[in-house]
């Protein structure tokens, strides 16, 4: 089969490898019909090299149908359409029936000291290969899918293997009073989500983010957006009474704007034999943080911020005094997508499309043109918000 795999840094192809067999009764092997590239799949385009192999299957973020299942699948029948989560979890441990997905005992990578297994995502999480691909194995499969109907698009359903939770789950990790302030750091996908979530709960959403045709397409959304400048946590802070929004939801992460030394850093580490360069990023890796300081600085004191961008640095600096002085509430982590589901597929399914699921979505492509739209997507061109893969087309 075809698969986009990652081939060094900032280097990814569409190869022949492969294709997907049953390894465990547990498993099923789906027919993607589509497949995003997420935000987080250029932190291994451009950071995770040394916790890659040459070769690895890269993706998330899939769906499609199931032609085969293993012998003990007793939930999922051939010609199924799913969505397939993205972290990879059993639904009956500890962490699972506490709504910790992502954490699940089952598929924790413990050798690396992480949490639950994910698709297509470093040997941190369990080098499993990805869902940019014709076809995907999927582990412990009568749990590890959403099944969905039949007569709408794949675009109303996709982002329910990661964004669309991803953002809820950060909204609802925010803890915004009723008809309080929400403030969201990044017009990405998930911070388009995040944004238009909180509109729909009915908050007062003030968004931060530098590219204008982002910030275009959530005020699409009834979000108020504003630049990144020097004086914008200023500005926001003169709308909000001098308090500050009542919550903060990050949707940015490690890879933000500022920080040129760290960016530095960061480059540096990935010229280091893969060796040494995991110990350095496991003991003394660093994050760019200009997006959790403005968040910081944004909140209230009392409030919450949320983080649902990725970070993964062991030796950041964070300013604790006045975290403690503000008296802040901090919540972050991967998405446990299969807590969020029966809240999250009626709106994906309304006709009205509350959460704008349909306007997302700037560019539709073959697998075989992924290489190339990874690097449009990491450099924000073409107006490139989403891109959405067709597998077989």
């Amino acid at each position: 089969m075809k698969a986009l795999t990652w081939q060094g840094k900032r280097t990814v192809s569409v190869e022949e490898v492969p294709d997907p067999e049953i390894l465990e009764p547990t498993d099923a092997i789906v027919k993607i019909t589509s497949t995003a590239i997420c935000g987080s799949d250029l932190h291994l385009y451009e950071l995770f090299g040394p916790f890659i192999d040459k070769g690895d299957v890269l993706g998330h973020e899939p769906m499609g149908v199931v032609v085969e299942v293993g012998s003990a699948v007793t939930n999922l029948a051939v010609g199924d359409r799913i969505v397939v989560p993205f972290n990879i979890s059993c639904g009956h441990c500890f962490m699972c029936r506490r709504g910790l997905q992502s954490q699940c005992e089952t598929t924790q990578v413990r050798e690396y000291g992480s949490g639950a297994a994910l698709f297509g995502y470093t040997k941190l999480y369990g080098q499993v290969p990805g869902g940019q691909a014709e076809y995907l194995r999927v582990p412990l499969a009568d749990y590890n899918h959403i099944r969905v109907g039949d007569d709408l698009p794949d675009d109303r359903y996709l982002f329910l293997s990661d964004i669309v939770p991803t953002a809820w789950q950060g909204v609802k990790y925010a803890d915004v009073p009723e008809g309080g302030t929400l403030a969201v750091m990044g017009l990405g996908p998930v911070g388009q989500f995040a944004a238009r979530i909180g509109v729909h709960l009915g908050y007062r959403v003030l968004a931060i983010e530098p590219e204008a045709d982002r910030r275009a397409m959530a005020e699409r959304h009834g979000v108020l957006t504003y630049d990144l400048t020097d004086t914008v946590v200023e500005e926001l802070l003169d709308l909000t009474e001098g308090r500050g929004a009542d919550s903060v939801v990050d949707a940015v992460g490690m890879e933000a704007h500022g920080n040129g030394g760290v960016k530095l850093a960061q480059g540096a580490i990935g010229l280091l034999p893969d060796a040494l360069a995991q110990k350095l990023m496991d003991k003394a890796g660093l994050d760019r943080l200009a997006a959790v300081y403005a968040s910081i600085d944004l909140v209230r004191r009392g409030g919450t911020v949320s983080l649902s961008g990725v970070y993964a640095g062991e030796a950041d600096v964070l300013p604790m005094k006045t975290m403690f002085d503000k008296q802040i509430a901090f919540r972050m982590g991967q998405c446990n997508v299969k807590r969020w589901i029966d809240d999250l597929l009626p709106l994906v399914e309304d006709p009205a499309d509350p959460l704008g699921v349909m306007d997302l979505v700037t560019h539709h492509a073959p697998l075989d043109d992924a290489p190339g739209l990874y690097e449009t997507f990491q450099k924000k061109e073409d107006g490139c918000i989403k891109v959405v893969l067709r597998p077989g087309t």
